[in-house]
């Protein structure tokens, strides 16, 4: 059965990007593993919230240098929510949409085929997926920095009783933490 992951890098202290919505501290991390090639590889169809798709989209200049889309995320459909008009990158297959996560969820699983959904952050989004029982595995990798804040990894109270601990791996500099979510 596919699950719905939420798969991140997240500071020590559970931050996913600093105070200026940036993931520049986590490319400071130089030694890295190849944990998300066989990762994506299982992944159908994803969504984003619009400060996520901004910053890749700022980052990388997808704009000018589309194909880098299709290099990374290949023919995957995606789903980005905002509340306001987005550029789309050329020959992108994204969505744009707002609102309940439910219905867009049923259409992530629709085109993802049998694969796994990846909820590509923020926090926020995927924790409105987690209020909704969409939510079914969560994965850290809990990189060597410290931020003092930024954009929390889930801004939503899960407890003990929710959350199962279903393996912990350490990859170079980084701890892997994988949570089943009830």
């Amino acid at each position: 059965m596919a699950l719905t992951q939420y798969y991140t890098a997240t500071s020590i202290d559970g931050f996913i990007a600093d105070e200026h919505n940036s993931l520049d501290w986590l490319f400071e991390v130089t030694e890295r593993d190849d944990r998300f090639g066989p990762f994506l590889a299982g992944v159908g169809a994803f969504a984003m919230g619009a400060t996520t798709y901004e910053w890749v989209l700022q980052q990388e200049k997808l704009l000018d240098e589309p194909e880098k889309w299709q290099q990374w995320y290949g023919d995957r459909p995606s789903w980005v929510f905002t509340h306001r008009d987005l550029p789309a990158i050329p020959g992108a297959d994204i969505t744009f949409v707002s609102g309940d996560v439910r219905p867009v969820h049923e259409a992530m699983t629709a085109a993802a085929g049998g694969r796994n959904l990846w909820l590509v952050g923020g926090g926020e989004l995927v924790g409105t997926f987690a209020d909704a029982g969409l939510l079914d595995e969560i994965i850290l990798g809990v990189a060597p920095a410290t931020l003092g804040g930024g954009a929390p990894v889930l801004p939503r109270r899960l407890t003990s009783s929710r959350l199962t601990l279903t393996a912990a791996e350490q990859a170079g500099p980084f701890a892997y933490l994988t949570y089943r979510v009830s």
